[in-house]
């Protein structure tokens, strides 16, 4: 697979069934991730951000539900497929490093819509480079279904204020002990 982070790149499949179970295993690394993530905010006490990444995980679950039901019978024994990815993180993952434990809403919700506009141009570009018809038609739904996600935390951004300059400070830092 080539990755989505050079020009021109798509990754390309030889069957329905291998889409699938790479669509399913974007989805459910994306699930597991999101309630990784509310689990450690709940950890400092940062509910909002929890419960925000407790939406996005159950969003997740059920568009990885979805992509099993889609699937069918092309999708051999409801398993995602066994890959790493090229990058360290699948398209729709947020990466951890760019998670800070006093972040904002605003913050969590800029990071979950990166990751669906990735998940998004990720299925475009599949699309566009699929020679298979019906994987063509299944990578589209799946953009457009990405798409609905952008437009649904645009939604949720427009709820919060713009973040205070000084939302970092911390008065009471973490002490790492050796």
């Amino acid at each position: 697979m080539k990755s989505l982070d050079k020009p021109g790149s798509a990754p390309t499949f030889d069957s329905v069934a291998e889409f699938f179970a790479q669509a399913l295993a974007i989805e459910i690394e994306a699930w597991e991730r999101y309630g990784e993530l509310a689990d450690q905010m709940e950890t400092h006490n940062n509910h909002v951000i929890a419960d925000i990444f407790r939406k996005m995980a159950h969003i997740e679950g059920m568009h990885r539900d979805e992509i099993k039901r889609r699937a069918g019978d092309a999708l051999v024994g409801g398993r995602p497929a066994s890959f790493s990815w090229l990058a360290p993180e699948g398209p729709e993952a947020i990466d951890l490093g760019d998670v800070h434990y006093k972040m904002t809403p605003r913050q969590a919700l800029m990071l979950a819509r990166h990751n669906e506009e990735r998940a998004t141009r990720y299925f475009e570009a599949i699309a566009e480079a699929a020679t298979d018809p019906e994987i063509k038609a299944f990578a589209q739904i799946m953009a457009e279904d990405e798409r609905h996600h952008v437009v649904l935390v645009d939604q949720w951004l427009d709820k919060f204020d713009p973040d205070d300059p000084d939302w970092a400070e911390d008065l009471d830092p973490p002490v790492i002990s050796e």
